[in-house]
């Protein structure tokens, strides 16, 4: 009886097994399917992204405030082009001992987009930047529903490169404004891209 019952799990419903999946498990299904789907690296070269560890303590729950008003600005990139961005709102956090704000932006030419109206973003450099990490940065993306009565769960392991990190020259990433440079290290997310000699 035990063994129909698991098979009908399976074949019908996969339910009973989806419900032992861990989150270290959804972190690293995320991250299959980044490399399976990424735009810019192709063939055996996907082989040389990589991640840190999935660490559940980089998954925080952020104090959000949002900024009225904020003017809109030219934010830095790697190319010639550069798009304005404001800022919608920081998030205040802890991680280890450290006290922790990032702000979070909003594109003017997305927001006249229908599918990224909502979109949000968080660029950021961090102690790791330049050794284990991409020099210039690295990137999380969020939408305006994700912000609950002042709350929002920034989850690191999911930060990524821009694609600047790949190639050189051929991309305008945008550049993580001062504020948005931390001290502290995030060693979680995308790691610095093992470029082939």
């Amino acid at each position: 009886m035990r063994i129909l019952l698991i098979l009908a799990c399976y074949f019908f419903t996969g339910i009973c097994f989806a419900q032992t999946k861990t989150y270290k498990d959804s972190i690293e299904s995320y991250f299959k399917k980044y490399i399976k789907e990424h735009e810019v690296v192709a063939g055996k070269d996907k082989e040389l992204i990589s991640f840190f560890p999935v660490n559940e303590k980089y998954l925080i729950s952020c104090r959000f405030e949002r900024t009225v008003n904020s003017p809109w600005f030219r934010m830095e990139s790697s190319g010639p082009i550069k798009r304005n961005y404001r800022v919608y709102g920081i998030i205040h956090f802890t991680l280890g001992d450290t006290a922790v704000s990032l702000s979070i932006y909003q594109s003017q030419d997305l927001m006249a987009t229908a599918k990224y109206r909502d979109h949000l973003f968080i660029p950021f450099t961090d102690a790791t930047s330049g050794r284990e990490t991409y020099e210039s940065g690295r990137y999380i993306d969020l939408e305006i529903d994700d912000i609950k009565n002042d709350k929002i769960l920034i989850d690191f392991n999911r930060a990524y490169n821009p694609y600047c990190a790949y190639i050189n020259g051929k991309y305008n990433c945008p550049i993580p404004p001062a504020e948005n440079r931390l001290a502290v290290a995030i060693r979680a997310g995308e790691k610095a891209f093992a470029k082939p000699h």
